[in-house]
């Protein structure tokens, strides 16, 4: 089955092509300012692939209404559109490339793979809010999650790696780029991830704040009188390694540190120690810790990160050698020999975990709309 996949982004329309021994067959990333893509380059970049079997979108948020991947029709658009208010920055972008592809293909299946979806067997305890009752029932406040696609792939990935069964595993996957998050994974299946109801929550990222106390962002609001919509903005986009170094090229912040830049050790520092204490969480959330993933540009490119995170935490077993972490190149294992817990880098492929969801819907199901609950 060859399936395209459609990734909308903040300013480009992703389009890959993965065929059936899911090789990249056809590519093209088309400028989207605003998140909407030209309808006219659309058409011919599709026309230029060939023949496609299926369809797979990439939808950041699936609320509660949809917890696997569902096979689009009239009736699911409307109710991915209803979840706008979840993901205001990101859903409008992925319909309107979701209306685009279809009129350019009319009559391909095409599949709502949920970036959500993954975090849906998270427990209760790590789920919910201590909130009132009334606030999370009218509104639907809880722990979403987010890069699951992508945690769901690193995972499986890992396990190949080390031609172990998926089941058998608890694995901490660290999604590290300009967004990032982790996920503790145990069997296959999501029990507890950073991200929390936006994607703002958990880690130090790029420009976002990650965890901040809730009372801070009030006492600005009360005290200095910063409107909702200047907080939310400095939160998203002007914080996080951006806020505490100046920049947000982990590159330069770890060029800085090392030649005795205080801001940027500084900078550094906050990243790591949430980093280390966040991935101790996730392990404590399975009982333990078997295989520790590194994925996403930051995850899979910086050795110095994965080896300075690792270095605070022997506790669980995490043990780096500097050799194929250095050395190596694509997904590898980079633990050193003896350590008690696994260490591997994964290329981040959100592709082949949308193509893999695809196929399983389409292939189970012969186009049967699934997955809503």
């Amino acid at each position: 089955m060859r399936v395209l996949i459609v990734n909308a982004g903040s300013s480009s329309l992703k389009l890959r092509v993965l065929d059936a021994d899911d090789r990249v067959s056809g590519s093209a990333d088309l400028p989207a300012p605003r998140g909407h893509a030209d309808e006219s380059a659309v058409g011919p970049a599709i026309d230029s692939f060939g023949p496609v079997d299926a369809v797979g979108h990439r939808i950041v948020h699936g609320g509660r209404s949809f917890s696997q991947p569902v096979v689009i029709d009239a009736s699911v658009r409307t109710r991915i559109q209803a979840l706008t208010d979840l993901a205001p920055l990101h859903q409008p972008k992925s319909l309107a490339a979701l209306d685009i592809v279809s009129a350019a293909l009319p009559g391909i299946p095409a599949v709502a793979c949920f970036d959500t979806a993954f975090h849906a067997t998270i427990p209760p305890e790590a789920s919910t809010y201590a909130l009132p009752a009334e606030w999370r029932e009218r509104w639907d406040l809880r722990k979403y999650g987010f890069h699951g696609l992508s945690h769901a792939y690193a995972s499986r990935r890992a396990a190949e790696i080390l031609a172990r069964p998926l089941e058998d595993l608890r694995i901490v996957t660290c999604h590290l780029g300009a967004g990032a998050s982790l996920a503790a994974v145990r069997a296959g299946h999501s029990v507890d991830t950073t991200m929390g109801f936006t994607p703002l929550d958990g880690l130090v990222m790029a420009t976002r704040s990650g965890s901040v106390d809730p009372g801070l962002v009030l006492w600005l609001e009360e005290h200095v009188g910063l409107p909702p919509a200047e907080l939310a903005a400095a939160l998203e986009h002007r914080s996080g390694l951006l806020g505490l170094g100046g920049t947000a090229d982990m590159r330069a912040i770890l060029a800085r540190a090392d030649a005795g830049d205080a801001e940027a050790g500084v900078a550094l520092g906050v990243y790591l120690h949430r980093l280390r204490g966040d991935i101790a969480r996730m392990a404590a959330a399975m009982g333990g810790l078997d295989v520790l993933v590194f994925t996403g540009g930051v995850g899979e490119n910086s050795p110095d990160v994965r080896e300075r995170a690792a270095d605070g935490l022997g506790f669980l077993g995490v043990v780096i050698d500097a050799d194929p972490d250095r050395n190596g190149t694509g997904d590898r294992v980079v633990s050193a020999p003896g350590a008690a817990a696994s260490s591997v880098v994964v290329a981040a492929r959100e592709d082949l975990q949308i193509a893999h969801e695809v196929r399983t819907l389409l292939g189970a199901a012969q186009g049967t709309p699934q997955g809503a609950a």
